[in-house]
């Protein structure tokens, strides 16, 4: 089922809406249509103790303040891009330099997105749109972009995105949710796995240096379970650079059409684990580096490595590096990206 509640106003005024998906289990989705945002995710632990395992704020107000996009759809770049510029058949495109001399992210978790209940029988479903239009942030082409939310009986939140274009651009999406599975304290002692051979390194504003590295001795090394406490202080120039954990892994992929496992996250105090399954080619993981304590919400100050991200995605700054992942979109083409959240307990 799905229950709409309002969700508070924007400082114009504007009112925003709030979507429950529930399912039998009682494992409840909270969706606004300000920036197509999760604003919480409620899931059981060993026990059957239901607790919101996102970070986030208590009405759409502390969303359009925030700087941390909790839960926001992000774009039309998720990531960065390098001195905030692209070329396209020999076009030069600038954007916005919001993150240094970098671009980050984009505006979309910041913008009103249409919203329709087109829940089945089977599962609560909405789906968001938004248009971002020619030249917004600088990118070329009017963008059409929907992501739809699903909630299953097996505790599964189905995120699918889908883009298109009516002039050649680049799109990268995502959800931005941070987790903390315990719910409180810091993440630390969570033991997370990264199906993923390859990380990329980054130079010291975080832009990949194109080099797939190996995660094969060094502490970005998740394809067995570490505690994300267990090396993140190591003596590596790339955690240095980050704070912790902000890179993106490369995925290792079957080859298959459908999503695929990619990260799981497990908090041994409450027994929560939470899979990602993606048909995208990276993942983020983030250790809440910069959580500073000046955002606060759901009763929580969001301090330092309190909470992580998994962001599934195309690698940052592929339009400045031919050998990634193209991120292109052509008009006529359709782009879609599928992410599944999988909680459980044990």
């Amino acid at each position: 089922m799905i229950a709409k509640r309002k969700f508070g106003k924007t400082a114009d005024g504007t009112e925003a809406d709030l979507y429950v998906l529930i399912n039998s289990e009682g494992t409840e989705a909270h969706i606004t249509n300000y920036g197509a945002t999760l604003v919480s995710l409620k899931a059981p632990d060993r026990h059957g103790n239901f607790a919101d395992i996102t970070a986030g704020y208590d009405d759409v107000a502390g969303y359009e303040a925030g700087t941390s996009f909790f839960g926001g759809t992000v774009g039309r770049y998720a990531n960065r891009i390098a001195g905030a510029e692209f070329s396209l058949d020999g076009v030069k495109y600038t954007l916005s330099k919001n993150n240094g001399p970098n671009h980050l992210h984009g505006p979309f978790n910041k913008r009103w997105w249409s919203a329709e209940d087109i829940s089945t029988p089977q599962e609560p479903r909405i789906r968001l749109r938004y248009l971002s239009k020619e030249s917004d942030e600088g990118y070329p082409g009017n963008l059409n972009v929907a992501v739809e939310y699903a909630l299953t009986e097996a505790n599964e939140l189905k995120l699918d995105f889908e883009a298109t274009t009516d002039k050649k651009t680049v799109v990268n999406l995502t959800n931005h949710s941070y987790f903390n599975l315990a719910a409180s304290g810091n993440i630390l002692d969570h033991e997370v796995t990264l199906v993923a051979d390859y990380f990329l390194p980054a130079d010291a504003t975080q832009i990949p240096t194109g080099e797939f590295q190996s995660v094969a001795g060094t502490p970005f090394d998740f394809l067995e379970p570490h505690a994300i406490g267990s090396r993140i202080d190591a003596n590596d120039e790339q955690l240095k650079i980050a704070l912790g954990y902000d890179h993106t892994f490369v995925l290792d992929k079957a080859g298959t059409p459908g999503p695929v496992l990619a990260a799981r996250a497990h908090d041994p105090k409450t027994g929560r684990t939470l899979e990602v399954f993606t048909t995208e080619p990276g993942i983020q993981f983030y250790t809440g580096n910069h959580l500073d304590g000046k955002s606060h919400g759901k009763g929580r100050t969001y301090t330092f490595r309190t909470y992580f991200c998994l962001e599934v995605q195309h690698f940052p700054d592929s339009p400045n590096h031919p050998n990634f992942p193209t991120t292109v979109l052509n008009p006529g083409e359709i782009r879609r990206a599928h992410t599944i959240y999988k909680c459980s307990a044990h």
